[in-house]
C-alpha cells in the first residue's frame, strides 16, 4: 500500500500519502475487484503504465457524499448564528472547500439571496476532483432528488417554496444563474494547495476524517491562515477542533454543529 501510494505521488503529483489508511485500503480493493487483478503489485503495475487506471483510481479517492441542505439544523444555525454577523461588511467572502457536485454551494447561495446579501458576497466552492467541479457548473441536479432536498430545506428554515428556485428539464433540476452567477468553482487540492484567498466563513464538512492526524493539522494551518480576524470555520458533525493550540485561536459559536468563530488578532 505505502509503494502504491509513493509510485502515484512521485508519477502523478498526488499525494494520498496521509489519508486514513482504512479509507485508501477499502478504495484501493474496490479497484482491485473491479479490474479482476489479484494483488496490490498488480495495481501499481497497472497505475504506472496506463493513465486511465490512474483515472479510475483517483476517482475512487475522491468522496462525494453530498445533497442540498444536508443537515439541516446546520444551515439553520448558519441563517441564524453567522451570515447575520457578516451582513454589516461591504463584501464577503466565503471558502466552501470539497464542494464536490456543488449542492451545499448552491445551498449557500440560497441562503444569502433569501438574507438579501447574495449580491455582494462571492462563494468559492473548490474541489481537487475536476470531474465533479464540471457537474457543479452545470447546476443540473436529478429532479428525484428535489423531494429530500425540499424536506432539507424546510427544515432549515426556508423562507420560500423551493421550488422556485429551479427549474425543470428532462428529469432533472436546473437552478437558475441567479444564484450560480457569484459562485467560482475552481480545482483545490488540500493537500498540497495553499492559501489563495482571505475569507470570513471557511465551510468544510465531512473532509477531514478522511484524511490521517498530520494532514489534519496541515489543513487546520492552512483554514486558519486563510480565515480574516473574527472569520468562522464551520466543520462536519464528525469532526472538530481535536488539536494542541487550536483552542488559542477559536471560540465555539455553536458545539453541536461544529461552528467556530476565529479570535480578533489570533495569529
Amino acid at each position: 500500500m505505502d509503494l502504491l501510494l509513493e509510485g502515484i505521488y512521485r508519477y502523478y503529483g498526488y499525494d494520498f500519502r496521509n489519508y486514513s489508511l482504512s479509507s485508501i485500503q477499502r478504495r484501493v480493493w474496490h479497484r482491485i475487484q473491479r479490474e479482476k487483478l489479484e494483488s496490490i503489485t498488480a495495481l501499481l503495475n497497472n497505475v504506472l503504465h496506463d493513465p486511465l487506471m490512474m483515472e479510475k483510481l483517483y476517482l475512487d479517492f475522491s468522496i462525494n457524499i453530498t445533497e442540498m441542505f444536508r443537515d439541516p439544523s446546520f444551515f439553520k444555525a448558519l441563517r441564524q448564528k453567522v451570515l447575520p454577523k457578516l451582513m454589516y461588511l461591504p463584501s464577503i467572502r466565503i471558502w466552501h472547500a470539497g464542494c464536490s457536485t456543488g449542492e451545499e454551494a448552491y445551498s449557500m447561495a440560497i441562503l444569502l439571496h433569501e438574507l438579501g446579501i447574495l449580491g455582494k458576497t462571492r462563494i468559492y466552492a473548490t474541489d481537487m476532483n475536476n470531474h465533479v467541479l464540471k457537474q457543479a457548473k452545470l447546476g443540473y441536479f436529478p429532479l428525484h432528488k428535489m423531494k429530500d432536498y425540499t424536506s432539507n430545506y424546510v427544515h432549515s428554515d426556508g423562507r420560500n417554496d423551493f421550488s422556485e428556485y429551479y427549474t425543470v428539464r428532462d428529469n432533472h433540476a436546473i437552478f437558475h444563474q441567479e444564484l450560480s452567477k457569484n459562485i467560482v468553482f475552481a480545482q483545490h487540492n488540500l493537500v498540497t494547495d495553499g492559501s489563495f484567498n482571505e475569507f470570513h466563513l471557511i465551510v468544510c464538512r465531512n473532509v477531514l476524517i478522511y484524511f490521517n492526524r498530520e494532514l489534519q493539522a496541515r489543513v487546520h494551518h492552512l483554514f486558519l491562515n486563510s480565515l480574516s480576524s473574527n472569520g468562522f470555520l464551520a466543520l462536519g458533525n464528525r469532526e472538530g477542533l481535536s488539536f494542541p493550540n487550536n483552542e488559542q485561536y477559536y471560540y465555539p459559536i455553536d458545539d453541536e454543529e461544529r461552528i467556530y468563530r476565529r479570535m480578533k488578532g489570533g495569529q
